[in-house]
């Protein structure tokens, strides 16, 4: 597992976690400029969602302020992580609705780009949308799959993961949204998605699953769902079949250069 330089905070015995001023104005920053580009560009059920944490502006929230919203509203939880961690845990925690959160957030000098995902990604980014039934029942489903997956399935599972609940977009009625808590917590990314330069393809679970992504480039490539509704019927699915059929498959050519050494 890669290391990182971040260490999530430890929560006091009531289980509150005393964050920094400095910290602080970090979140308020980062939500405050996040909020701005949200309007016609995040789905409605993100913005639902939203509205019901009703997110601090100026402090980085409590965990049991979010457990509160998302217990009455779909029975799961957030749970604090370190910065990383493994892939086995990964999998127990949303097997179990369980949402892992690491409670630290990005320093000022990495405030547009974080590859460790933090608390401000976690919370701004997933949590609204795990108040969506049809959000969180795929989620759950995805973590009892990958729960008894192999390595090798899993490698698969994560590419699916990617190109929907990190950098998902959706079709609606009023226009094509960002549903992925990946976009939706960077600036930059949330403009260029849903511009031209970008390819867009309709979702396909199985070329989803084969589809290489790099985590320090913006996309070049976005998934479009027909509706939110359909994750909830991808969780009804033979979704291991799918991996299967992917892995005998292979992966398509990779849509963007190799890493410089």
């Amino acid at each position: 597992m890669k290391t990182t330089k971040y260490v999530a905070r430890e929560p006091d015995a009531e289980g509150h976690i005393a964050y920094g001023a400095e910290e602080d104005a970090v979140w308020q920053t980062l939500i405050e400029r996040q909020l701005k580009l949200l309007d016609g560009r995040a789905c409605d059920e993100y913005l639902d969602g939203l509205a019901r944490l009703d997110l601090p502006r100026t402090r980085i929230p409590q965990l049991g302020e979010i457990n509160q919203v998302l217990g009455q509203a779909t029975g799961w939880q957030v749970e604090r992580v370190p910065a990383l961690i493994p892939f086995q845990t990964f999998f127990e925690l949303l097997a179990s609705k369980r949402f892992p959160v690491a409670t630290f957030i990005r320093t000022p000098e990495e405030l547009d780009y974080l590859q460790e995902p933090d608390i401000f990604h976690e919370i701004f980014g997933h949590c609204p949308l795990l108040t969506n039934p049809w959000f969180a029942e795929f989620t759950h489903t995805y973590g009892r799959l990958g729960l008894a997956a192999s390595k090798e399935q899993r490698v698969y599972l994560a590419r699916l993961y990617w190109m929907t609940i990190e950098f998902g977009l959706v079709d609606t009625p009023a226009g094509r949204r960002i549903y992925g808590g990946g976009i939706l917590s960077s600036p930059k990314e949330t403009l260029y998605c849903l511009s031209d330069t970008p390819e867009h393809q309709p979702f396909d679970a199985l070329e989803a699953m084969r589809t290489p992504y790099r985590i320090d480039i913006l996309q070049p490539l976005y998934f479009v769902l027909p509706d939110l509704h359909a994750l909830f019927d991808l969780a009804q699915q033979d979704i291991m079949a799918l991996v299967e059929r992917a892995r005998a498959l292979g992966l398509h050519a990779p849509k963007f250069p190799p890493r410089a050494a």
